[in-house]
């Protein structure tokens, strides 16, 4: 079993999403072409930590011409971020939560834990992302550096 695959899985196991969530986010696994480019960003030197999240878009329009995005967010942003939102009181998260949902982001804000940051951050390297459009070819980098 993939990594993907079980993730998803823990996700339904634990409630965080619903069994037909899950089984939309298995079927566009399986639909996902065989072979997918990813493209990894600068590699750190071994045992540094990283210091910036990095998102990089490249896009064509067929008006305008080609999009270039270029985010660096420094991730003692993201930590002092995770931080403040348990200061959030639990009334307030609710309400975002709710928000959330109804816009379809099964997401929970009381889930966001200091402790949790650090496996993102280490996964980050692992992240691909896909883009279906039929006009315009976007390709997304998103790495720590």
């Amino acid at each position: 079993m993939n990594e993907n695959r079980r993730e998803i899985l823990e996700m339904l196991a634990e409630g965080k999403i619903t069994a037909i969530e899950a089984d939309r986010l298995l079927s566009a696994l399986d639909e996902r072409p065989a072979a997918v480019a990813t493209v990894e960003g600068p590699a750190l030197a071994r045992g540094a930590s990283p210091r910036y999240l990095r998102v990089l878009v490249d896009a064509v329009d067929d008006e305008d011409g080609p999009v270039k995005v270029n985010v660096r967010v420094p991730l003692q942003l993201l930590r002092a971020g995770v931080k403040l939102a348990s200061l959030i009181p639990p009334s307030a998260q609710d309400e975002v939560n709710d928000a959330l949902r109804s816009r379809g982001v099964p997401f929970d804000l009381s889930q966001i834990k200091p402790e949790n940051l650090h496996e993102l951050i280490d996964n980050l390297s692992d992240l691909t992302v896909d883009i279906d459009q039929e006009k315009e070819a976007v390709k997304v980098q998103v790495f720590c550096e």
